[in-house]
Order: structure tokens, then C-alpha cells, then sequence
């Protein structure tokens, strides 16, 4: 049998690994919000689970940015963008293009989702231009 030795210092080798169930997480939400979000460090993509109490909604934005894929993982609802009103159902794989203005809205029972996108870079301090 081999063994690894790690250098002094280097990272260790990167690994998949499970980070949460999210039947579990939105059998019974806690409140409305993000229920959970990814958090490792050095990773190149933001993820977030979302709850929205029935009747509650996410007001018209546009990300200017980033392209978000948005997965609907309980519950109902509807996302309106600029070509009318789509339902959303468990199941449901969203596309929201960058530069595109949408809204969601919770249905009866609640609507819970998870939605990735490429991570942000950090603030960061530069020198003034002149």
C-alpha cells in the first residue's frame, strides 16, 4: 500500500465531499431567507438556498453580471421577466441570463431554491488613478 506525504505546507489535494441534504434542509424551513450557502474557501462558485414563505416575493432586479442557474428544489411559484410569467415547480431548472430583469413570487405552499453562479470576485483596495 502507498502512501501520500504532503509537502510542508501545500494544500491538500482537493476532494468531492457531500455539503448538505437539501430535502432535509427545506423539509421544514426555519424562515424565509437563505437557508444554507457554500462557504469553502478558494472555490470558484457562489451557491445559495433560498426559502420564500408563501405570498412572499423577490422584487424585480436585474444582475448585470452574472448568469445565475436557479434549481427549484420544494414548493411552488412563478419568476416573471420581460416576456410575461412562467410557473415554477419542484424541479424546475431556471437559466437567468446576465442583464436580465426577473421577479419571483412564492406560491401556496412556499417555494425553496438553490441557485449557483460563478463567484464574485472580492472588494479590493486600489491606488487612484490621476
Amino acid at each position: 500500500m502507498c502512501e501520500t506525504v504532503e509537502a510542508a505546507g501545500a494544500d491538500p489535494e482537493p476532494v468531492p465531499r457531500s455539503l448538505c441534504d437539501v430535502t432535509r434542509l427545506v423539509a421544514s424551513p426555519a424562515s424565509a431567507g437563505v437557508a444554507w450557502k457554500l462557504t469553502e474557501a478558494g472555490r470558484q462558485l457562489d451557491a445559495n438556498v433560498v426559502h420564500l414563505p408563501p405570498g412572499r416575493r423577490v422584487d424585480a432586479h436585474v444582475e448585470p453580471d452574472l448568469d445565475v442557474l436557479l434549481l427549484v428544489v420544494a414548493g411552488e411559484g412563478t419568476v416573471t421577466g420581460a416576456d410575461g410569467s412562467e410557473d415554477l415547480t419542484e424541479g424546475t431548472l431556471l437559466w437567468l441570463p446576465r442583464g436580465s430583469r426577473r421577479s419571483l413570487a412564492a406560491g401556496d405552499d412556499g417555494l425553496s431554491y438553490l441557485t449557483v453562479h460563478q463567484r464574485r470576485p472580492g472588494l479590493s483596495i486600489r491606488p487612484r488613478r490621476d
